[in-house]
């Protein structure tokens, strides 16, 4: 029997269920990182889990995006033999139509981030379309459809290899992880694909961040194929890296690795890996022809019964009157609260900034960095009486290319954002006796509330990439990087690594769920 499957509710359903995953996790990993949290020993990575806990939450009840970035789409779309639809346009036609009216929705906007032109101008799409779209002719007379939000940060630490048959991917996995930093996010999952083709690998790793969280369940009932034991070794021992939360050391890394394969040449190994991060986005529903997706919001107890405090010894930060004095005094792993007004800007801001620099031009009226932070961010539009969406920090090792021009020829005196610095921009904030913050990603609405003010003083043209001041007011950063040029993310993971390694009983066990 043939089912007649209506274009609107096609492009319904595809609006519906993205703007459902902005704001929801999937309730997997709600559980999962609950578990984590539970379990987490060291103090910096618990006060991250709980930020990107009570973040998840507050999104939930606010329906605002759990992440500034709300990723580029992926659609996975399984269409039966006997399906047809009610209209003659192309697929992907019908898959951006629901992307740009999920996007460009007024109640809750969400960054666009797709850009045109990606060898040249680069210029922003406007609605975050296209989507990219992979389809399947199969049996059957349904529309099966598998729909992502893919952040930057954790699609940018995406790899792939051949091995020789004989080698090992245990091995491979291990040497890799430690190499992509934390810009991906951590806790997430990895998407293991292998076997096919280069293309089919990936595509493979991609599907399996589609999958539930189920490790706890494998642990339980044990492994019955060399796949299953796998995910089960590179949990252990992934975990054992001692990465944790966002890269600052502790007993989770990943909640779960997933492994899909496909035949392949017998001279050949393929593999690739991709991570999911901390604001992970999927869902997967079916289309029958009887109308639009029917989506139901997830249970309010399914997020654990905890609150953001603030540690009365928390150094508080003056950004108006902070001197270089002053930040020669903050410890690695301290934990701040800044309040004052600073400047952010991201990769086409910097850029710009250095041509005009290197040709002997001055910034704009208005852009002084001296004795000033710079906050890499890209916000999503305000709604409602926000002053701006939500602004977590992007990766900051996108901009180390530039901090040491930044440093030297502006009078920056520090920078916020997420993940690792190089070591070339360690060496160059001990330098210039500058500094490094990092705030949480994952957490954005929860940083945006502590955002009072937002105005655009610069390169208005690129969006959210462009210029703007913040005022804040007790914005909560963990000195990442300090004057003497001590990196968090080189301490913490190597201490936590040994704890695990050396204290009996310590390793991550998940109950299950």
């Amino acid at each position: 029997m043939t089912t007649l499957i209506k274009k609107d509710d096609f492009v319904q359903s595809i609006a519906d269920a993205l703007q459902y995953i902005s704001y929801y996790h999937p309730q997997d990993y709600i559980r999962s990182l609950t578990d984590a949290w539970r379990l987490e020993q060291s103090p910096a990575a618990k006060d991250a889990i709980t930020q990107i806990l009570v973040n998840s939450r507050l999104c939930a009840e606010g329906h605002r995006p759990i992440c500034q970035d709300t990723g580029m789409v992926v659609c996975f779309v399984k269409i039966g033999m006997q399906v047809r639809f009610d209209c003659d346009e192309p697929l992907q036609a019908l898959v951006d139509a629901g992307v740009r009216q999920a996007y460009l929705d007024p109640d809750n906007i969400l960054r666009a981030s797709m850009v045109t032109d990606p060898l040249g101008a680069r210029r922003n799409s406007g609605d975050n379309t296209p989507a990219m779209l992979y389809t399947e002719l199969v049996a059957g007379d349904k529309i099966e459809i598998a729909l992502a939000a893919k952040g930057g940060g954790s699609e940018n630490k995406a790899r792939f290899t051949v091995l020789n048959p004989s080698s090992s991917l245990l091995d491979w996995v291990l040497q890799t992880v430690p190499q992509l930093g934390a810009g991906w996010c951590p806790p997430g999952m990895l998407g293991i694909g292998v076997g096919g083709s280069a293309e089919k690998a990936m595509l493979l790793a991609k599907q399996s961040l589609m999958q539930a969280i189920d490790l706890p369940q494998l642990r339980e009932r044990g492994a019955q194929n060399r796949a299953e034991e796998l995910r089960l070794e590179l949990y252990e021992k992934v975990n054992a890296l001692g990465i944790g939360a966002q890269g600052l050391g502790g007993l989770t890394t990943v909640l779960d690795v997933k492994i899909n394969d496909f035949p392949t040449h017998a001279a050949s190994l393929p593999v690739a890996m991709i991570p999911n991060c901390a604001a992970t986005r999927h869902i997967e529903f079916i289309l029958d022809g009887k109308g639009p997706l029917q989506l139901q919001a997830p249970a309010e107890d399914i997020w654990p019964d905890i609150d953001y405090q603030i540690d009365p010894n928390t150094r508080k930060v003056n950004l108006d009157s902070v001197t270089a004095a002053d930040i020669r005094q903050w410890q690695p792993g301290e934990r701040l609260l800044l309040s004052g007004k600073m400047l952010t800007g991201r990769d086409a801001a910097h850029k710009r900034i250095a041509d005009l620099i290197n040709n002997g031009q001055p910034l704009p009226e208005g852009v002084d960095f001296h004795n000033r932070f710079i906050y890499y961010v890209g916000p999503v539009d305000p709604v409602g009486h926000e002053v701006v969406g939500p602004a977590g920090p992007t990766t900051a090792t996108r901009m180390d290319r530039y901090t040491d021009m930044m440093l030297e020829k502006t009078g920056l005196m520090g920078m916020i954002g997420k993940a690792e610095r190089g070591q070339a921009t360690i060496d160059s904030i001990k330098r210039h006796k500058a500094v490094y913050l990092m705030a949480v990603g994952g957490a954005a609405y929860l940083v945006s509330k502590a955002i009072r003010s937002a105005r655009i003083i610069a390169f208005e043209d690129l969006g959210m990439e462009a210029i703007r001041e913040f005022e804040v007011e007790n914005m909560p950063v963990t000195v990442a990087v300090d004057s003497g040029g001590h990196s968090v993310h080189q301490s913490g993971p190597a201490e936590w690594r040994q704890k695990i390694a050396e204290i009996p009983g310590l390793k991550n066990s998940h109950p299950p769920t």
